[in-house]
């Protein structure tokens, strides 16, 4: 099986030789600054042996066995990932939400219970009710601040499952506190680790045992992949490990790849969108037509003492409230007549966007009855002083500049 091509090579013709052709070419020279895209579903061994330990030893170690489990391009992503994290490994998944998913499906069983921040990522409620409620593993949500965490604590809870700084508002929890309250009641914590990208924030080292991140954003960089990251302690890995397995879940290795790109230039990026949306959440706060803004950086924010304490920087999230009693049709006036910023939903990405939003929905613990229409805006690396300029005729266009 392992013999060498040339063996063969006057003894066969092109239909069987060229299917073998060019694949160990032999070069000199340097290492290529990037790992090379490996494509494969199919690995070859030497010999049965060399299959059956292969085999025996991927539970355990990660081995390039079959493209599902893995290439070296996704391999090295991985690698990157855990560092980022401070992890003891990282599993790629298709997309955040399937990352997500994958979190809460490796460790909870029916019968137990998982408690959910209020200001998580608004499709983990529908995934509550498409799937931990059919499969008997009930949930409830507290609080974003994590202030009535311990009293809704339940004696079969099994996982604590936070997102910090919160989805859409950016609600700031004390995560030590929440997992020493967690772990002290037999609890595993997990966190959405998307906002933080591992550069600003990194769980696993304020107590978390597992993080998740959607690579779709910022560790992508460039809007044009979709991916999730499951980072986990070495004791919370084999669960996770074996229950990907068990879905076939893997990522393409263009993919991988392109995340690695992104991750080379990822804190140079945070460092500019921190600079570009400061500058507009400042001047927003001034504007007559902005009720409040939104952002753990600025110093009127609920929960920027813990921002200061635990995280290393923003990111280009922002959040305004218009006024109360602003109507539907001038939040659409205001959205529609930017010119700079794209209408999506998703962030993270080069460019700066907007999306509505209806926290009325988002939330089920806090009460947001009392509030404005809420938009939120991803500020991109566009020179800011254009930004704000468009910002404010929007503003005006929709009537806002009282």
């Amino acid at each position: 099986m392992n013999a060498d091509s040339s063996d063969t090579r006057n003894t066969t013709g092109w239909q069987t030789r060229l299917p073998h052709l060019g694949k160990h070419p032999a070069y000199a020279g340097g290492v290529a600054m990037n790992p090379p895209i490996v494509r494969a579903s199919t690995v070859v061994f030497d010999n049965t042996a060399h299959q059956r330990e292969m085999r025996g030893r991927r539970g355990e170690e990660r081995i390039f066995s079959y493209g599902a489990r893995g290439t070296p391009t996704s391999f090295a992503l991985e690698d990157a990932v855990s560092e980022l994290e401070g992890a003891y490994r990282t599993r790629l998944l298709p997309t955040g939400l399937a990352a997500i998913a994958m979190a809460l499906l490796s460790y909870l069983r029916p019968g137990d219970h998982v408690l959910i921040t209020d200001s998580a990522y608004q499709p983990v409620r529908h995934l509550t009710e498409q799937f931990l409620r059919p499969y008997g593993i009930e949930f409830s949500f507290f609080a974003a601040d994590g202030s009535d965490a311990q009293s809704k604590m339940r004696p079969n809870t099994r996982m604590l499952y936070a997102e910090c700084p919160g989805s859409l508002v950016y609600e700031m929890c004390d995560l030590p506190a929440l997992c020493a309250m967690a772990h002290a009641r037999g609890a595993m914590v997990a966190v959405d680790n998307t906002w933080g990208s591992g550069v600003q924030y990194r769980p696993l080292a304020l107590g978390a045992d597992v993080s998740v991140m959607a690579a779709t954003k910022y560790l992508s960089g460039h809007s044009d992949v979709m991916m999730g990251t499951v980072a986990t302690r070495k004791e919370f890995w084999q669960p996770l490990a074996e229950r990907c397995d068990a879905f076939g879940m893997t990522v393409s290795p263009d993919d991988a790849w392109l995340v690695l790109r992104g991750i080379r230039s990822l804190a140079t990026r945070l460092k500019t969108h921190e600079r570009h949306a400061l500058h507009i959440a400042h001047w927003l706060e001034s504007h007559p037509a902005v009720r409040k803004v939104y952002c753990p950086a600025l110093p009127s924010h609920p929960g920027h003492d813990l921002w200061q304490r635990d995280c290393d920087g923003t990111n280009g999230l922002i959040s305004l409230e218009l006024p109360v009693g602003t109507s539907q049709q001038q939040v659409d006036q205001f959205i529609d007549n930017l010119q700079l910023f794209g209408l999506g939903a998703s962030w993270g990405g080069y460019e700066s966007l907007v999306t509505p939003t209806d926290m009325q929905q988002a939330r089920s613990v806090t009460d947001w009855s009392g509030h404005g229409p809420v938009v939120r805006l991803h500020i991109g690396l566009e020179d800011p002083d254009d930004l704000q300029r468009d910002l404010s005729q929007a503003l005006e266009s929709a009537g806002l500049t009282r």
